[in-house]
């Protein structure tokens, strides 16, 4: 049977390249299992189907539809999921590594389909506060976030072939940008079965995503200002990428996310016998052994007391003894392959250099046994300790990388010792610290936060659901400074925000509100024929404002809501202790102003209004005494549509009015923000 050649797809279209075809290997056993060919496309034209065809398309759709379509996505592939695990295990990867890469990735498109519910049922984001520019109110900005034009161009690691994919993707597609997706060689046969998955499904709108398998060499040759070039993998290749001189001339952003010699401190109160301790232990064995330490937040240093790195070492040993190497499909195997012979060299020539200054102390480079496979057509390895007993002196392990099974122990004195080792890896993906001490775990992170993305506490009260020092969360920043790239991917609304064009809207109240579609205050204001909670969710406009009767406050208000809340604070109820205060007299409670004010703009009839939703924000500006007299006026602020749970949901959306409340020389007394839960008219 022929070896099977991978296509791309591109323009609307698989299509093979037209190059020299190049190998991918199974990792367990060495047999060739696909050829792989990027070469002979057009690229120009990919990049220009992208930004003309599958931009606009995903440009007009708002951020709850493009959230669904994700929802629909990730629900596709995870009915397709058992056919990708059958070709992970030719990475080398186990049922549980590749878990991490497949249902992690599937994972990442359910996380942002729900993170549509944090934007508004719009294309477009209003971002911050308005901001006035002016004394009487009548000029004021707003930033606003559109998508970009162009295309997100992605070229990913060879480690997470599928979880490296989605969790870009699933970001860029949010914000409404379409994706060339460069996966790496030795894994791209699996993105490309992912890929094909996806395109068979047609949940994407045309030229929301295309393919390239092979080398992709010339494809930053047509970037231009529009687009978003993201890089993943080593940090060497990513440095070169980014001076690509396309990159530079058309200020293209581009996002380096660089493996990182990331560590692991265990906390001087993390003794042996102490659950940090155990906690230490299990976290550093799991993350050298799960892809076959493969990760790009992989620990690298474990950084410990020095008088425990004779336990450490000691427990360490015993835990990775346990650890059976072999096919990830035999019984028993805990971890696979790398992820070919070519890393298995690389990986090789690294320890090799790192161990003539700091012995190996577990394992060995040469002598591996392996369960349903044979070693020497595979690319096993042994996990592999190393000792580096003066780690401020032999800085190698604080600046190679052994990109696998492969992490070096260093002791430390003082705390500040052990942040000055973390922050000498000059900047990492993630650290993390095994204490039950909150003065040693403040003095860490703030010690090592400006060298790292992200940091993991470990104790005994998060054991039981930590996700662990080696796991990114899609709504956490992955990325950090330094050699891990300076870049970050996902982040919840700040991986969105990446593939996003910030502008700063100028003008005035009522122009901002036209165009954002949030009522600005000053802008102008509508009253309409009828009270605003009687009419449905449709009905209502921006601006759409209703103003209602007035009422003088008086003591007798003050004690009555005195007696009914419980708040007997002393400016409410007692006069005779308000010297040295800010208050002249008894005053109004605030909460009294504001659930006044409800009662004054509430319609007492049933309508459209189903239930009060909430309240965003609220400001008592100016003291409220007996004897003055306070009106409502009440305007639609913003409207969110909501989503039908089922067929027997009801179809309604969310109201944001705005309620000033103001006394009877016109003075703002308080300023709320209110949610109400409306009807709508089609319940369709």
């Amino acid at each position: 049977m022929s070896t099977p050649t991978l296509e791309n797809y591109a323009l609307g279209r698989w299509m093979p390249g037209a190059g020299p075809k190049q190998e991918l290997y199974d990792a367990s056993t060495g047999e060739v299992i696909a050829l792989a060919d990027g070469e002979g496309l057009d690229f120009a034209a990919m990049l220009d189907y992208a930004r003309r065809v599958g931009n606009p398309a995903l440009r007009k759709m708002t951020f709850h539809e493009r959230g669904r379509m994700l929802k629909a996505l990730a629900l596709y592939l995870t009915e397709k999921k058992e056919q990708f695990y059958t070709l992970s295990y030719r990475t080398g990867a186990t049922r549980a590594d590749s878990w991490i890469d497949i249902e992690g990735g599937i994972g990442n498109l359910f996380a942002n389909a729900s993170l549509r519910r944090k934007f508004p049922d719009k294309p477009f984001y209003v971002e911050g506060e308005p901001i006035g520019l002016s004394k009487g109110g009548s000029f004021m900005a707003q930033h606003l976030l559109v998508p970009r034009e162009g295309v997100a161009v992605h070229i990913n690691a060879y480690n997470f072939p599928i979880w490296g994919m989605l969790e870009k993707i699933a970001v860029n597609l949010l914000a409404g940008m379409p994706a060339i997706v460069k996966p790496a060689v030795p894994s791209g046969y699996l993105a490309e079965a992912v890929v094909r998955e996806i395109v068979a499904s047609g949940i994407l709108p045309e030229g929301a995503l295309q393919l390239v398998v092979g080398s992709g060499v010339g494809l930053l040759d047509h970037v231009d200002y529009r687009d978003v070039v993201t890089f993943t993998g080593s940090a060497e290749t990513g440095r070169k990428l980014k001076a690509h001189p396309r990159i530079i001339q058309e200020a293209v952003p581009f996002n380096l996310e660089a493996d990182s010699l990331n560590a692991a401190i265990l906390g001087p109160d993390a003794t042996p016998g102490t659950a940090e301790f155990d906690l230490f232990i299990k976290e550093v064995r799991k993350e050298m052994t799960a892809k076959a330490g493969q990760k790009c937040t992989a620990i690298r240093r474990a950084i410990v007391p020095e008088h425990l790195v004779e336990d450490v070492q000691i427990a360490l040993g015993k835990a990775l003894a346990q650890t059976t190497i072999g096919h990830p499909q035999a019984e028993g195997v805990r971890m696979g392959a790398l992820a070919g012979m070519e890393q298995v060299q690389r990986l090789r020539e690294k320890v090799q250099q790192l161990a003539k200054n700091t012995p190996i102390v577990y394992g060995d480079l040469d002598n591996v046994q392996v369960i349903g496979a044979d070693c020497k057509t595979g690319a096993f390895i042994s996990p592999i300790v190393m000792l580096n007993s003066d780690p401020f002196r032999l800085t190698d392990s604080h600046e190679v990388e052994a990109f696998g099974p492969v992490t070096t122990l260093m002791p430390y004195k003082s705390v500040d010792d052990a942040v000055k080792l973390a922050n000498m890896g000059k900047g990492s993906l993630v650290c993390s610290v095994a204490t039950n001490d909150p003065l040693v775990a403040q003095e860490f992170v703030l010690g090592a936060a400006t060298h790292h993305g992200r940091i993991l506490v470990l104790n005994r009260e998060v054991a039981k659901e930590s996700t662990g020092h080696g796991s990114p969360l899609p709504l956490l920043v992955h990325g950090g400074p330094g050699r891990a790239g300076g870049g970050q991917e996902m982040g919840g609304i700040r991986g969105v925000e990446h593939f996003m064009q910030r502008v700063a809207v100028q003008g005035s109240p009522s122009m901002i509100t036209a165009i954002s579609e949030v009522y600005q205050q000053g802008a102008r204001q509508t009253e309409r024929d009828k009270h605003p909670f009687q009419h449905y969710f449709e009905e209502l406009s921006i601006g759409q404002t209703y103003t209602t009767h007035r009422h003088t406050v008086t003591e007798a208000d003050i004690t009555n809501f005195a007696q009914v809340s419980g708040d007997n604070f002393y400016a409410h109820v007692d006069a005779t202790s308000l010297e040295g205060t800010l208050f002249t007299g008894r005053v109004a409670h605030g909460y009294y102003i504001l659930s006044k004010a409800a009662g004054m703009f509430v319609d007492p009839r049933k309508g459209p209004v189903l239930l009060n939703y909430g309240l965003d924000e609220c400001r008592f500006t100016k003291p409220v005494y007996p004897g003055m007299t306070i009106g409502v006026q009440l305007t639609v602020k913003e409207k969110i549509g909501q989503e039908k749970r089922s067929d027997d949901d009801v179809a309604k959306g969310i109201v944001r009015w705005l309620v000033q409340v103001t006394d009877e020389i016109g003075d703002t007394v308080a300023v709320a923000t209110i949610l109400t839960m409306v009807k709508k008219k089609d319940q369709n």
